[in-house]
């Protein structure tokens, strides 16, 4: 009945994820971060100095301090230490009493504690817009993209995930920011995502630093006319329909990598290859 003692795996790789249905572009101004139940009562289940626990908190945290620097929104899903029978109802029946019989790990773990600028939404269903004020909050601020991370993947991520779709918010799961009960279930929950409710990206896609040139091609693909995903890296951009609006687009993310990147500097060579060696120059 409650939650069974979990190990740890391997996170999925860029090369593991599963095709997007959508090529949704994350655009930061109409984004939300959603820091899905990472209250350590959850995490107490992998035990203590997990590995997989302390690599998704990094990545996580990762993301938090990308957003707060950018004034993308920032939310939290934590259920409360004290709840009713009747506002548990059939959760009693699936988990047992849950947090009741451990009030003192209701808090988020301490390298994603929320500060005053944060909202942290009591959690009532596996849905984070289920009793919460969530959807009205995005809309009022003009937020459509809700990016999502934590615990469970199949569970109350992938089911905020749809929730989110159908009320017509585009939900982005990080796949190296969840962590689930187990590999196979962690999978499952992408799949499900990627081909029925949103996208599926890594924490990289999502930061202004881009960590190779395979991840600078999972930030231009979406980007690109639906047949493009064998473009070779040294193919024109515009022949599969990359525009002027969206290279402006990533001019503007891009001067936090370097400075002098303009719309001019993309433009003159709009391949991969190109913009990567412009993205490292430099570099050792």
């Amino acid at each position: 009945m409650a939650i069974p003692k979990l190990n740890d795996y391997a996170l999925p790789t860029l090369n593991e994820l599963p095709t997007n249905k959508v090529n949704w572009a994350f655009e930061p101004q109409r984004a939300a971060l959603l820091i899905h139940d990472m209250q350590q009562y959850f995490l107490n289940f992998w035990g203590q100095d997990s590995q997989l626990i302390e690599q998704v908190v990094k990545n996580i945290a990762k993301l938090r301090s990308y957003c707060k620097a950018q004034g993308i929104p920032v939310f939290y899903t934590a259920q409360p230490n004290q709840q009713s029978d009747a506002d548990r109802a059939l959760l009693n029946d699936m988990w047992g009493p849950g947090l009741n019989k451990h009030p003192e790990q209701q808090a988020v773990t301490r390298a994603l504690a929320p500060d005053a600028d944060d909202t942290v939404l009591v959690k009532w269903r596996y849905s984070a817009f289920h009793r919460s004020p969530l959807q009205e909050i995005l809309q009022e601020s003009g937020r459509d993209q809700l990016i999502i991370c934590g615990v469970y993947a199949h569970i109350g991520c992938m089911t905020t995930a749809i929730d989110a779709f159908m009320r017509d918010i585009k939900p982005f799961m990080v796949a190296d920011g969840l962590a689930d009960f187990s590999r196979d279930e962690h999978l499952m929950a992408l799949r499900y995502t990627a081909g029925r409710c949103g996208r599926v990206v890594m924490t990289a896609d999502l930061l202004p630093g881009i960590a190779s040139i395979d991840a600078l091609r999972q930030q231009i693909i979406p980007l690109l006319d639906e047949d493009s995903e064998d473009i070779g890296n040294d193919e024109n951009l515009i022949d599969y329909g990359l525009d002027s609006v969206r290279i402006m687009e990533l001019a503007t993310r891009w001067r936090k990598i370097r400075a002098d990147i303009d719309f001019i500097a993309l433009a003159k060579s709009p391949t991969l290859d190109s913009w990567w060696a412009l993205l490292t120059e430099g570099k050792s």
